[in-house]
């Protein structure tokens, strides 16, 4: 598990595009993230086909919340616990050390999130709670259901 860099953008764009019903980006979205957020990012594996990717950032108004924005593992990859070990590693990064609350948004279908963020939150001894955020009329002509937020925290750095 390694910061992701700009070569891995293409490999990125790919294991998204394979991991339904992640939303596909375009590749120049994940060149910036390569580029301008690879220490809140974590990528798994090497070379062409990566096992797994976390896109995240800390919310500009709000330097104490990592935002989760995707958690992406490869079918081949599934079933090791390998999105939790990576969350974990982004946790443990001196440049993540600020974080006191962690934020993503999972539908309400999304189980295997649901259960790899409940795990963080017990492990991180924080609560969890769920919020609405983007309801399904946000997205416009796109057919998406409604994004809540889950938050844990206050937590302490690991």
């Amino acid at each position: 598990m390694r910061a992701p860099v700009n070569s891995d953008a293409a490999s990125i764009h790919r294991l998204i595009a394979e991991c339904p019903p992640l939303d596909l980006n375009s590749l120049y979205a994940y060149l910036l993230l390569t580029e301008h957020h690879s220490h809140t990012c974590i990528a798994a594996g090497s070379g062409e086909f990566l096992d797994g990717f976390i896109s995240a950032y800390f919310v500009p108004e709000r330097p104490d919340v990592l935002f989760v924005w995707q958690v992406a593992v490869h079918p081949r990859a599934r079933g090791r616990a390998l999105a939790r070990r990576m969350l974990d590693a982004l946790l443990r990064r001196p440049a993540t050390a600020g974080a006191r609350y962690l934020e993503t948004t999972v539908g309400q279908d999304n189980q295997a999130s649901r259960k790899t963020f409940n795990s963080i939150a017990h492990s991180l001894s924080a609560p969890l709670i769920e919020l609405p955020l983007f309801e399904p009329t946000l997205f416009g002509e796109q057919n998406h259901e409604s994004e809540p937020l889950l938050r844990i925290g206050p937590f302490r750095a690991t």
